[in-house]
């Protein structure tokens, strides 16, 4: 039968459960376990007053609603401090554990063009940058490239129209910042001048309309071929490997007297011929020559105090060979599939 002890041992049970309460499932338990209809203690408890003597029954069940009402009050207390301590809806949960972010991946145009830097900033040289809108002067005339030069028609370069200018354009090469810093500087020069150029390509596997350059000056007295060869050979044996093999081919550049087309030993077949060589065993990777003697004089450069060399190469031709990519459209194309190959 129902009695005060009794009432009091449950009492000190239902609040060191309610304690350790500490969700709304927790919650819920506690009700069902004391409060339930059928199997509750304080259904269990009424069925004790039935079966109690008569004279009993009121003060019985006095005490088990007093229990009851107890139970709910401290439950629903318990309830609002639960809700108390949950965010608002829509916010935060501090609570919870941190989602890892995805890590970003440097582009390989941008990894191997500061590679490049790096080889030749070890080297001794400087890096600069200049304006990628040029004016004609810069880019052609001082260059030692006359009006009719093929490499002034329109099928070659993005003239911009007025206000501008009919002689304004993006830059087809980063030579003219060679210009700019011999205006401004005496030798002895020794600078490289990376950036982006622009020309009337078609986007095809080999060819994109705005692509990179890396173009070296050194200016001084008594700078010979042998010079640029030996500079050059270097460059090319830290970027790729210390057994690569490098040929100097004649050509003709308006802006170097001589000049040399530099190959490098194929990659991918050695040297024995295969597709991508064209079956030579050589694979084009940079122009380069001695500077032109109307180009110091545009400068105001003694040409019989001075001599020096030039060179050029396109990042993504080197970035095609370096990593085996077989069209240049896929450094453009954004696709994470691609990017997500390369050392960030």
């Amino acid at each position: 039968m129902i009695d005060a002890a009794e009432l009091d041992r449950l009492r000190a049970q239902f609040v060191d459960e309610l304690a350790r309460a500490g969700s709304d499932r927790d919650i819920q338990t506690l009700r069902d376990k004391y409060l339930s209809r059928k199997q509750g203690v304080i259904a269990g408890l009424m069925k004790s007053v039935a079966s109690a003597p008569p004279e009993e029954r009121p003060r019985l069940g006095g005490l088990a609603n007093t229990f009851k009402q107890e139970i709910e009050d401290k439950l629903a207390e318990r309830r609002a401090a639960v809700d108390a301590g949950r965010p608002p809806a829509g916010s935060v949960d501090i609570t919870l554990p941190g989602r890892t972010l995805a890590i970003g991946h440097r582009h390989p145009v941008t990894i191997l063009r500061e590679r490049v830097e790096s080889i030749f900033v070890r080297m001794g040289y400087q890096v600069i940058d200049g304006p990628e809108v040029e004016d004609d002067y810069h880019n052609f005339e001082a260059l030692n490239i006359p009006a009719e030069h093929p490499a002034r028609d329109m099928q070659d370069t993005l003239y911009l129209g007025a206000p501008l200018g009919s002689g304004t354009l993006l830059r087809t090469h980063t030579s003219g910042m060679q210009i700019r810093y011999m205006e401004t500087h005496q030798p002895p020069v020794r600078i490289i001048a990376p950036g982006k150029v622009y020309r009337r390509d078609n986007l095809d596997p080999s060819h994109t309309p705005m692509f990179h350059q890396i173009e070296g000056l050194v200016v001084g007295e008594d700078v010979t071929m042998a010079d640029l060869k030996g500079t050059l050979v270097g460059f090319l044996r830290q970027l790729f490997s210390a057994d690569t093999q490098v040929l100097f081919r004649p050509t003709f550049f308006p802006y170097t007297e001589p000049s040399a087309d530099i190959f490098i030993g194929c990659l991918l077949c050695g040297g024995s011929g295969c597709p991508v060589c064209k079956k030579t065993g050589w694979l084009e990777v940079l122009g380069s020559g001695m500077v032109h003697p109307a180009v110091f004089e545009a400068v105001g450069y003694d040409s019989e105090r001075y001599t020096g060399f030039a060179f050029g190469v396109g990042i993504e031709r080197l970035a095609l060979l370096m990593y085996g990519v077989d069209d240049i459209r896929a450094f453009y194309e954004n696709d994470l599939r691609f990017l997500q190959q390369f050392p960030s």
